[in-house]
């Protein structure tokens, strides 16, 4: 059985957005996730994350915290994900991916969040909830 292990960053700025990238492979139908990523070796969750946040949307961040782990399987392939709550603290909106899945990167609201396509459908109400939990004032972020 394979694993696979990556990471997700939560981002939400002061406007209450959060963000997101449009991914697909070429052939494939383009859809909307938070940036995310496997874990290289020698790498940690956290350190994945920055990572693949500054690859996918050229913004520098700071982890915070962890929030969720989603589990499951594609295939024969056992699927762990960490999501971390993150701040962005440099860098600018730009694609720099090296696998060239990301096609755009936008900050978007709850309500245009809802009018997406997720990569992820699974992911909608807990995106949902981070973005009523940041416009209430309790996130810690």
């Amino acid at each position: 059985m394979d694993k696979w292990l990556g990471a997700a960053a939560v981002c939400i700025n002061e406007q209450n957005e959060l963000l997101m990238v449009l991914q697909g492979k070429p052939e494939e139908k383009k859809t909307w996730t938070v940036p995310s990523g496997g874990v290289l070796e020698e790498e940690s969750l956290e350190q994945c994350c920055m990572r693949e946040t500054f690859e996918e949307t050229g913004y520098l961040i700071r982890v915070v915290e962890r929030l969720r782990t989603k589990t499951g399987r594609i295939g024969k392939t056992d699927i762990h994900v960490e999501y971390f709550s993150c701040m962005v603290k440099g860098g600018s909106m730009q694609i720099q991916d090296p696998d060239h899945l990301i096609h755009e990167v936008r900050w978007v609201s709850k309500e245009e969040l809802n009018e997406l396509e997720l990569s992820f459908s699974e992911d909608q109400l807990f995106l949902n909830h981070m973005l009523t939990k940041k416009n209430e004032g309790v996130d810690r972020a």
